[in-house]
């Protein structure tokens, strides 16, 4: 790797994290525009247009809030806490292949020949992508409980206790869903596992191809129930309702927020946030076939775009694009999913969701991996 490679390598991940960080205003107004049409209201509609310019009014008010801390709190771990909940977020989404690599055509500057070089819009490719992403997402418990026990309240230390069990419980079904995707991919690779997934449904039962022209070969055909236990697991892991039972305002004030205010907050946020966009991230690459277009490979759209680019870099650079506009489309319809099952379905209680993750979601999941290892066996056998 020489000086302009490591240069542009860096600037990816300032740009890829610097856009997460984007995201979240943008969340927070069609979070606010969402429920307020979920509940026939008007939402924020004065500040600029669409209520767009409320964005800049809120990050002035995070900026000017007073901060403090409590009288009786731990002040390291209370600063430490909400600069914990970013990370893991900002790191997992490192790991997310966005879109196809773009090729960069050798080229002079400063006197010296650079290239050519392979871009890949991705902030680390990891062999290991899956134990990376879920590693890193684990971690998200210990700034809660960091912000719990700092705050000296019981209101925050009992929102923290209960977002660690919660999370922990869950984890567990939802390792046993992405169990079920290795077994069916065979790879820990996030790219391969997009690339598996092009063209029409096809796979071989014992010894035959089977081919299912009007389907995608997506992964959700293969694994619905494993989808169905992801994507419940992925909202407990989130701490949004129905699972928001570590912040819920009538019984803990705001659980482990109760003593933030300000900026602070906003650093949840965009740790909360940041995990949604991973989970849907996750989601859309196992189950939704990542960037690909449903029906068309990447060879076919490459024929297509010839015509319009022709050959080389700008080739290259447009099916890259096309395929980054298709995996935003899909990450914006999941997480207004994450938005729509917020306003849409009540609180569990605290009984009802650890019955949920133990009794119903890790037996199922269970089942889940059983019955995908005996389907692999027979199709290979």
């Amino acid at each position: 790797m020489d000086a302009m490679e490591a240069a542009i390598n860096a600037l990816k991940l300032v740009v890829i994290f610097g856009m997460m960080i984007q995201a979240v205003p943008l969340l927070v107004w069609l979070e606010r525009r969402g429920s307020a049409f979920i509940q026939h209201r008007f939402g924020p509609n004065r500040v600029g247009p669409l209520g767009l310019l409320q964005l800049l009014a809120d990050a002035v008010k995070f900026i000017n809030k007073e901060e403090f801390v409590p009288g009786k709190g731990h002040r390291l771990l209370f600063f430490l806490a909400p600069i914990l909940a970013m990370m893991p977020g900002a790191l997992a989404v490192l790991a997310i292949p966005f879109s196809t690599p773009i090729e960069i055509a050798a080229f002079d500057f400063a006197g010296s020949t650079w290239g050519p070089y392979l871009l890949k819009v991705q902030g680390a490719d990891i062999p290991l992508g899956i134990i990376y992403i879920f590693g890193v997402s684990s971690l998200a418990t210990y700034p809660l409980l960091l912000a719990g026990w700092g705050s000296s309240n019981k209101f925050s230390l009992m929102g923290a206790l209960r977002a660690s069990a919660q999370m922990i419980s869950y984890e567990l079904a939802m390792g046993l869903a992405v169990v079920g995707v290795m077994i069916i991919y065979g790879t820990f690779y996030l790219n391969e596992m997009i690339d598996m997934q092009q063209g029409p449904m096809n796979f071989m039962f014992m010894g035959k191809e089977v081919i299912f022209p009007y389907l995608p070969n997506w992964g959700i055909f293969y694994q619905p129930l494993g989808f169905l236990l992801f994507l419940v697991c992925s909202y407990a892991e989130a701490n949004r309702l129905p699972f928001d039972l570590p912040e819920a305002e009538g019984e803990l004030v705001a659980g482990y927020h109760t003593e933030y205010g300000g900026f602070k907050m906003l650093m949840f946020f965009i740790g909360e946030y940041g995990h949604m966009i991973v989970s849907s991230s996750v989601v859309i690459i196992f189950y939704f076939g990542g960037y690909l277009i449903p029906f068309l490979s990447t060879e076919d759209l490459r024929q297509l775009l010839t015509g319009f680019v022709g050959e080389g870099a700008m080739l290259s650079l447009a099916t890259s694009l096309v395929y980054l506009l298709s995996f935003i489309i899909k990450l914006v319809i999941f997480l207004w999913v994450f938005i729509w099952v917020r306003w849409s379905l009540p609180r569990f209680r605290y009984d009802q969701l650890m019955d949920l993750g133990w009794k119903t979601m890790l037996p199922w999941g269970l089942l889940n991996t059983f019955v995908t290892m005996l389907l692999v066996y027979l199709a290979h056998g």
